[in-house]
């Protein structure tokens, strides 16, 4: 089985403030509540990207639906992540976050890693992450590009390592198969 994520179902408390939350506050968009007709069944889709969902269902409807008792909000069980192209863009998606009515958790920052990230939670309380991944990438990609390029005189040494031990291997071979590494079980013939 090839795993393949298609939806991401956030529980809600209420959810006419949650589509609010998403598609007036951060711009995502959708066809809005469907499903009100059914017991359990008033949900909202947002389309996101490479065929992703994100559904946004009332926790009561999911506890409903899985069997489970609705229990207590942890916002550190879960958090979604976005990424976005700089640092600058990380302080605009969080200040207008906060605008639609999200709590700023951490600011944006420089992180361990190299990036730039910050964290708010929607007004359910799930956690969110807007990081500056991008730059990292980049950073990655000029730090293995500089790896790998090993500098033109000791590849020359190292090669001449190389046929150093190979003509000496050579010459104290007895016979052809053993010298092109295809050793008779006994050794070398004589």
């Amino acid at each position: 089985m090839t795993p393949h994520l298609s939806f991401i179902t956030l529980g809600v408390d209420d959810l006419e403030r949650a589509v609010a939350f998403y598609r007036d506050g951060l711009g995502l968009a959708t066809p809005g509540i469907v499903g009100r007709e059914f017991e359990f069944g008033a949900v909202a889709f947002f389309k996101l990207q490479g065929g992703l969902r994100l559904a946004l269902w009332p926790r009561a409807s999911l506890a409903a639906d899985t069997g489970l008792a609705v229990q207590p909000r942890s916002a550190t069980e879960f958090a979604l992540a976005h990424n976005v192209e700089s640092p600058a863009a990380v302080d605009a998606l969080l200040a207008q976050a906060v605008a639609a009515g999200a709590t700023l958790v951490k600011a944006g920052a420089a992180t361990f890693y190299g990036g730039h990230a910050g964290w708010f939670q929607d007004p359910d309380g799930h956690l969110r992450e807007v990081a500056d991944l991008w730059s990292l990438s980049r950073l990655w990609a000029e730090r293995r590009r500089l790896r790998h390029r090993a500098p033109a005189a000791p590849r020359r040494l190292l090669m001449g390592a190389w046929v150093r031990r190979r003509r000496h291997a050579t010459a104290s071979c007895r016979s052809r198969a053993w010298c092109i590494g295809n050793p008779p079980s006994n050794g070398p013939s004589r």
